[in-house]
């Protein structure tokens, strides 16, 4: 049997975790409610080619870590939500229990493992 509140607390962990990373390398636009990648500081005052072409590098890399760890809290925050509906631990394509091994690794599943490529 699912015990939601283990869950809650994998989820809320995973949830501050999650933001710690985020805020680590970037900030949220309150006009978008979206986060975005904050550049690294310029160590030197004068800084040639190579060094804006490695800072410009840095800020994708980061801009494609924000996109990441923001879709993972979004599965988080809306696992959390959901914690007490009825169909929380369900499959979402076939309806039966999501495996309990697979909520204890991760507890914002949609899927069971049959379905988990699907």
């Amino acid at each position: 049997m699912l015990d939601k509140k283990i869950i809650k607390e994998k989820l809320e962990k995973e949830r501050d975790i999650l933001l710690d990373q985020i805020r680590d390398i970037g900030k949220l636009n309150p006009e978008t409610n979206e986060w975005e990648a904050i550049p690294e500081e310029l160590n030197s005052r004068e800084s040639d080619q190579n060094d804006m072409a490695d800072r410009f590098e840095d800020f994708e890399a980061r801009s494609v870590m924000i996109k990441a760890l923001e879709s993972r809290l979004n599965d988080v925050l809306a696992s959390l939500k959901g914690l007490n509906r009825e169909s929380f631990g369900r499959c979402e394509v076939c309806k039966k229990d999501i495996e309990m091994d697979r909520m204890e690794v991760n507890p914002a599943a949609k899927t069971c493992k049959k379905h988990l490529n699907g």
